[in-house]
């Protein structure tokens, strides 16, 4: 599962080496937009290197997931779930058409499913898939879906933007493999994929053959820019319209443009949690008081505003409230207390002796070490501060910086004492992490290890996704959250945004709920 974290970024057909377009002339309704690495082959099937915004402009889901977790028909019109959970009926739209105009149906729906799950060691990831028994067109637009077992986040899961969206017909390689590469990338999507030359650019023209609402741009230009500074520049100079994501540009830049009063800026609601997670199985952090002081030790307050510029919150809890289920926790909210944290310790009996640095405990010294990626300034600026402020504690911190290829490893093979982590956001959470969290071989399970509950929350989260009444579920939810929450093996440092600076002739921008779509909807572009 943690493959997500990493993931949410092919091989590409011989064919696409070459620039190939249907038509080569640029037009004035043409929105320019920058991005770090290629977009892939563009095959729905697949994870790296394919890029999630550009798969989900092409490709489309069974239902959307909108503001406030609302999910919402798309490709189906409706659903119906059978009383025990175990049966999902979908009702296809009549009127849609792939990009190469043969028909969208049930059997379409069904060989994109039966292809999916001939590789489903592949998707084991998406908890749903591994649950399915049968795959059904009962008639050419109804879809049936029979689970194994009831699990309520089927709907949710069916909204994320890979692997379960639809290949049309003529995009299917000659053995149907397409987890090997796709013939052409044939979509539902309104858009289409008009010129790419890999690792320089990909064009996508509009389908005027939409079954929905039309973009208002013509078309979308992606121009990949590896170097951050060079994309602002290629801002500046008016060649990009749109800069937006995660990471996109450093936050000094997003400020310093920002500031200059030319161009339109966003910022988005949350999106995920930056979290601290601890190995409460090592001896030095297996006591909660112990993990109850590191929280109050630090100004999250002060880290947050002095690293990011404001542009990130300090978070109070280990999940952004806006996401399903999240509202009703009872966590209790850590402030600032470095007399509390103290204290703790004391409690726990670690020791601070007379001219000593470092507190100490039956002979051992109450030294850690936190791991965070190289290639990450916020995590390396995070990682400097907390050393500054738990050394006034009394508590060594190491901190290394490793690529993150190693942190992913450490992390799964519990070889850590803490490490950052954000959790996947929408549409994946809340169920997503908690079954990161129940998952063995994983570093939460480690971080987890010492509460005395262990066992019982285990039990509870096993409960979750099968049961089918909402009054339970969120009583499960709200019990689970906070108990995890409270004995300290995750600390909550700050909710992620995403943002997004557009040259003033682009309006009528907004981000998507769903973290990984395309955010090109609504987007016009002034003459």
């Amino acid at each position: 599962m943690f493959i997500l974290s990493t993931i949410l970024l092919g091989c590409t057909n011989t064919s696409s080496n070459d620039v190939k377009s249907s038509e080569n002339k640029e037009n004035s309704n043409m929105l320019t937009f920058a991005w770090p690495r290629d977009v892939g082959e563009m095959n729905p099937h697949v994870y790296n290197p394919s890029q999630l915004f550009a798969q989900s402009m092409v490709y489309e889901p069974l239902v959307s997931y909108q503001e406030g977790g609302e999910l919402k028909p798309h490709l189906a019109e409706s659903w119906d779930i059978s009383g025990d959970g175990k049966e999902y009926t979908f009702h296809l739209r009549e009127n849609v058409k792939f990009s190469d105009g043969t028909g969208f149906n049930a059997e379409i729906v069904k060989r994109n499913f039966d292809t999916i799950l001939n590789k489903i060691d592949m998707h084991g990831w998406l908890g749903f898939l591994s649950k399915i028994e049968k795959t059904e067109a009962v008639d050419e637009f109804t879809f049936k879906l029979t689970l194994t077992e009831p699990y309520y986040p089927t709907i949710q899961e069916l909204a994320v933007v890979r692997p379960v969206r639809f290949l049309g017909e003529a995009g299917f390689p000659e053995d149907g493999d397409t987890s090997k590469g796709v013939a052409k990338p044939v979509g539902t999507g309104p858009w289409i994929l008009d010129e790419y030359k890999v690792d320089e650019y990909a064009t996508f023209k509009r389908n005027e053959n939409y079954w929905g609402e039309l973009p208002e741009e013509e078309s979308i230009k992606v121009k990949v820019i590896p170097d951050a500074e060079t994309r602002v520049l290629a801002f500046e100079k008016g060649e990009i319209d749109l800069i937006y994501g995660e990471g996109t540009i450093s936050l000094d830049a997003f400020k310093q443009l920002d500031s200059t009063g030319k161009y339109e800026t966003s910022i988005s609601e949350p999106v995920a949690t930056r979290q601290l997670v601890i190995n409460s199985k090592k001896k030095q952090l297996s006591d909660e008081k112990v993990r109850q002081a590191l929280h109050y030790a630090f100004n999250k307050e002060a880290l947050v505003e002095g690293v990011t510029s404001g542009y990130e919150e300090k978070a109070d809890y280990i999940l952004p409230t806006n996401l399903p289920y999240t509202k009703d926790i009872d966590a209790a909210v850590v402030d600032y207390n470095v007399e509390k944290a103290k204290s703790l310790l004391d409690e726990a009996g670690w020791k601070l002796s007379d001219g000593q640095e470092v507190r100490e405990k039956d002979g051992q010294l109450l030294e850690i070490e936190l791991m965070y990626d190289s290639a990450e300034m916020i995590q390396k600026t995070m990682a400097e501060a907390l050393q500054s402020e738990w050394a006034a504690i009394g508590v060594k911190l190491n901190i290394v910086g490793v690529e993150l290829a190693e942190q992913v490893q450490r992390f799964k093979d519990n070889k850590f004492d803490i490490n950052f982590f954000s959790n996947y956001g929408a549409p994946y959470d809340p169920h997503t992490f908690l079954n990161i969290v129940a998952s063995e071989g994983f570093g939460f399970n480690e971080a987890i290890s010492a509460y005395p509950n262990k066992e019982d929350l285990l039990q509870q989260i096993s409960m979750l996704t099968q049961t089918t009444d909402e009054n339970e579920r969120q009583k499960l939810y709200s019990s689970i959250l906070t108990s995890i929450q409270d004995q300290g093996a995750i600390i909550p440092i700050s909710y992620i945004k995403k943002i997004a600076i557009h040259q003033k002739e682009v309006t009528n921008f907004t981000f998507p709920a769903n973290r990984d779509e395309h955010p090109f909807t609504g987007i016009s572009i002034k003459e």
